[in-house]
């Protein structure tokens, strides 16, 4: 999804995100020897909409076996090598483009699974460049049923109000999504908007947008009474479900409120325990989710036993509420072309559209 969502916006510890990255020495396109970073997890990605906009560039950088993230505090490159990955985890508004590609990783051995963010905010305009809402409701249900609901994870956020988009119809739309995806997936998440803290949210919100001026955009945050309402509401849509035999899982994404009381966890969007759930025969991968190393093979091709306990692989880039394990994202800033205007990851429209100008498939990285 894209770098839609406040919890990861900031790589702001990197050296810390790559203590549990293998370095290995990798040939470029030009034939030059270069060190690479080779997770065992990629993010693709929390900064922009790589299965929407960049899906043939990624399987391109596949086939290479590498591709290139530039760090955006000081520009350096970074190589990011794909030798050593086992899952990745896509984000997206619209996975339509992806789909026809999927195979490829099926072939390769690679784990994947879908943080889909599904929105309605036709009416609004927050979302300029999404299809609609039944193509999108149409291409999850068909992403579910090729690869399996639990590798389908629903995202309803941010939750932004205006003086006509309140709690009760933000219910209304979330009811209205769920019972279109009824069985399609095991999990929403959500989270709401934080307008405060992103100067480049405010200006995008006053200028992309009729609903709210300099004085007014901080109303865009919901207020603990209308935060209660929305909580409130979702466990009774909950418990309608709940008696339709559906028994969706509800979670919060990088909240430091605790919901915990009415059932809804704080999510971890790369998701070790998901992972483990989902290919627990995959025992070199189940080792590095318990450890954050690659077992080593014996003589006989053995791999050490599985600890029981599992490390603290929690990813130390990310803020402190953020519950995601340890992965890289590939992904850069202001890049996405949805140019949702609540969007924590693009400055402007206009350095979105500066940046697509320069992209090519062949290129090493998203930027050029």
């Amino acid at each position: 999804m894209l770098e839609t969502n406040k919890h990861s916006y900031y790589h702001r510890v990197f050296k810390n995100n790559i203590q549990v990255m293998d370095k290995i020495f990798i040939n470029t396109y030009l034939d030059n020897r270069v060190e690479a970073t080779a997770p065992v997890i990629i993010s693709a990605s929390r900064s922009t909409d790589i299965p929407a906009f960049y899906a043939k560039w990624f399987f391109n950088r596949l086939e290479k076996g590498y591709c290139v993230w530039y760090n955006p505090f000081n520009q350096k490159p970074m190589y990011i090598s794909f030798a050593k990955c086992k899952v990745i985890v896509f984000w997206t508004k619209n996975p339509k483009p992806i789909i026809p590609y999927l195979h490829e990783l099926d072939k390769r051995g690679i784990h994947y699974y879908f943080q889909v963010t599904l929105n309605d905010y036709i009416a609004e305009g927050f979302e300029p460049n999404v299809p609609s809402l039944s193509e999108r409701i149409e291409t999850f249900k068909d992403l579910s049923k090729l690869i399996g609901k639990e590798r389908v994870i629903w995202r309803y956020d941010p939750i932004i109000i205006t003086k006509t988009l309140t709690p009760k119809e933000h219910l209304k739309r979330i009811a209205n999504i769920g019972n279109q995806l009824k069985n399609f997936t095991d999990k929403l998440v959500f989270s709401f908007v934080d307008v405060k803290s992103y100067r480049k949210v405010q200006n995008n919100l006053v200028k992309e947008t009729s609903c709210f001026t300099r004085e007014t955009i901080e109303m865009a945050e919901p207020t603990e009474v209308q935060r209660g309402e929305i909580i409130d509401g979702l466990c009774k849509i909950r418990q309608e479900w709940n008696n339709q035999g559906w028994n969706l899982q509800f979670a919060t994404c990088a909240e430091e409120f605790d919901y915990d009381k009415y059932g809804i966890e704080h999510n971890r969007c790369i998701d070790g325990e998901l992972m483990e759930k989902l290919w627990s025969e995959d025992k070199e991968l189940v080792y590095y989710l318990r450890t954050g190393q690659l077992p080593t093979p014996d003589l006989f091709g053995e791999i050490p036993e599985i600890p029981v306990s599992r490390k603290n692989l929690k990813d130390k880039g990310q803020r402190k509420i953020c519950g995601c394990m340890v992965s890289k994202d590939v992904g850069m800033y202001n890049t996405c072309n949805h140019l949702c205007v609540y969007c924590y990851a693009n400055t402007s429209k206009e350095v979105v559209q500066k940046n697509l100008a320069k992209f090519n498939l062949d290129s090493e990285s998203i930027i050029g």
